[in-house]
């Protein structure tokens, strides 16, 4: 056998011995990923097609739920209040974050570490905690918000109360943690060449000029991942609303339809009335809305995310 014949048996048993190396690394996430996401969608498709209430075998009903879907007047009104929500909220978090962000860049190396930390901190806040302080915040009447819009001269709305407000409330509520954000814009900011501002100040660009031509397109990758990432989360909001206005203590106080987002009502149908078969079938609408938002983000992003490569 020739050295060279050797030496290619040899490598191409270490190149083996790495993808079984990269296999049992891997494992842990795969194993995990078919115990806790596979088999349980698979089951809850299963479950969709049958009249299930954890108490009894699942009795095969065909497609009645996916059509009490389209007759369910709450289900038309959490999902439009979950839209709703999206809208508003995702724009203000970018926004937000963006300022934030730009912010931090103009700080000086000890500040931004500080300011970094001080962001970042609401975010690990438990949601549940966010949601009652929610209630005392944005109260109508004691609440420490409406008290300074009155310093202004401005009577505050009734946010807990008044339907048009609800969500508004929710959204100003939701930018209270936006540390995550902030961190991957500042990352983003960071990394933007600063001789594209100098070549564009001396070709007399504005500051707004700068910013639209040299700062959107190159931190266009983070801005798309974060329209991903934020509108996924905003069709699955949950805790927030749930604790303020469908909660034990609050739910007779406060309980608005405003606020009946749609993974609240699937929660209810799934575990207060136990129609679970109905539950996974509202669970695979979503599941449709996400992916159907999440491709036509996908399909426009080729008109405004830039590449360095000048791939689009």
């Amino acid at each position: 056998m020739s050295g060279r014949t050797r030496l290619r048996r040899w490598g191409a048993g270490f190149r083996r011995r790495e993808t079984w190396a990269a296999y049992a690394f891997l494992s842990p996430w795969m194993l995990g990923f078919v115990i806790f996401m596979a088999v349980p969608m698979v089951a809850s498709l299963v479950l969709s097609f049958t009249d299930y209430d954890a108490l009894r075998s699942p009795n095969a009903v065909g497609w009645a739920n996916y059509q009490r879907l389209f007759e369910d007047p709450a289900v038309r009104k959490s999902l439009v209040n979950t839209l709703v929500y999206t809208v508003l909220s995702v724009p203000a978090t970018m926004a937000v974050s963006l300022a934030l962000a730009s912010l931090l860049t103009r700080a000086g190396h000890r500040s931004a570490g500080f300011l970094r930390t001080v962001f970042y901190l609401p975010e690990i806040t438990p949601k549940v905690a966010v949601g009652v302080l929610f209630l005392i915040l944005f109260n109508g009447q004691v609440g420490l918000v409406n008290a300074v819009l009155g310093l202004v001269g401005i009577d505050g709305p009734q946010w807990s109360t008044d339907g048009a407000w609800v969500k508004p409330g929710l959204v100003l509520m939701h930018l209270w943690s936006v540390g995550s954000t902030v961190v991957i814009y500042l990352a983003a900011l960071r990394g933007v060449p600063r001789e594209l501002y100098e070549a564009a100040e001396l070709d007399g660009a504005s500051a707004w000029q700068r910013f639209r031509r040299v700062t959107v397109p190159m931190i266009s990758g983070a801005l798309f991942f974060t329209l991903i990432v934020q509108t996924i989360a905003a069709l699955q909001s949950f805790d927030e609303a749930y604790t303020a206005f469908y909660g034990s203590a609050a739910s007779a106080i406060y309980s608005n339809d405003a606020a009946l987002f749609y993974l609240i009502y699937l929660f209810q149908q799934a575990f207060e009335f136990l129609h679970l078969g109905y539950a996974s079938a509202m669970a695979w609408l979503l599941f449709a809305v996400i992916l159907a938002i999440t491709l036509v983000q996908v399909r426009l992003s080729r008109r405004f995310v830039y590449y360095e490569s000048g791939d689009r």
